[in-house]
């Protein structure tokens, strides 16, 4: 398998791709990274830089065409998927539930609550839903915000939103967080690195979901 990091993971939030590189050894996984991976092409796409995007998904089809994919990054997952044709792609938490449910990763229940954000690209985009709460419930329980699934609210950081109109941005990353602290929890788990970035503010706990099983789920070297 090849683990593809994306850009936000592999240059901004590089403890996302030190823990689901962890739990990929732990779970045995055999897989590889590109010393020079590219961007997908998702922010191009979304920005309106089409032409620019097809150049660099022709590019990146030749090297990852054969290749089971897993993304650590929402937006990844779903470029990959439907913007490309022909690859083999997985989302990190899709495997993650595959590997639990399959006991090839051991974790520990512990007695706490959490709160889950359902990024746009994962959620409404590409129907992930199930799957990241099974993860998650392995080891916490979720306390559900008032909007989720289909209906969850935008962390404001895709399509551009965040660097041209980066108040805009936190206006909606406020609205957001102030769901999760409605919540009465501690902790929020997003499955995406842009929600995850843009969602920070030293008022919650922000986890990636790769981050919270190595922090919350009694992983133990030796399994």
């Amino acid at each position: 398998m090849l683990y593809f990091r994306g850009c936000t993971a592999r240059e901004k939030l590089n403890n996302i791709q030190s823990a689901t590189e962890k739990l990929l050894k732990l779970a045995d996984v055999d897989y590889h990274i590109l010393d020079d991976e590219k961007c997908c092409g998702s922010v191009l796409l979304r920005t309106g830089f089409l032409k620019e995007a097809e150049d660099q998904i022709k590019k990146n089809t030749e090297i990852l065409k054969g290749e089971t994919i897993i993304t650590s990054c929402a937006g990844c997952y779903k470029t990959l998927t439907e913007d490309y044709d022909g690859l083999d792609v997985i989302h990190i938490s899709q495997l993650l539930d595959e590997l639990i449910k399959e006991g090839k990763l051991k974790l520990s229940k512990i007695d706490l609550d959490v709160t889950y954000h359902d990024s746009c690209h994962l959620g409404r985009h590409c129907a992930v839903f199930e799957e990241p709460r099974d993860v998650i419930t392995s080891v916490a329980d979720i306390v559900e915000m008032k909007n989720i699934r289909e209906n969850s609210l935008c962390c404001g950081a895709g399509g551009g939103v965040k660097s041209a109109y980066p108040e805009i941005a936190d206006q909606m990353a406020k609205s957001r967080i102030e769901q999760a602290k409605e919540t009465g929890c501690k902790t929020l788990v997003t499955s995406c690195p842009f929600c995850k970035l843009n969602l920070e503010n030293g008022d919650l706990e922000v986890l990636d979901l790769t981050e919270f099983l190595v922090k919350y789920g009694g992983l133990n070297e030796r399994q």
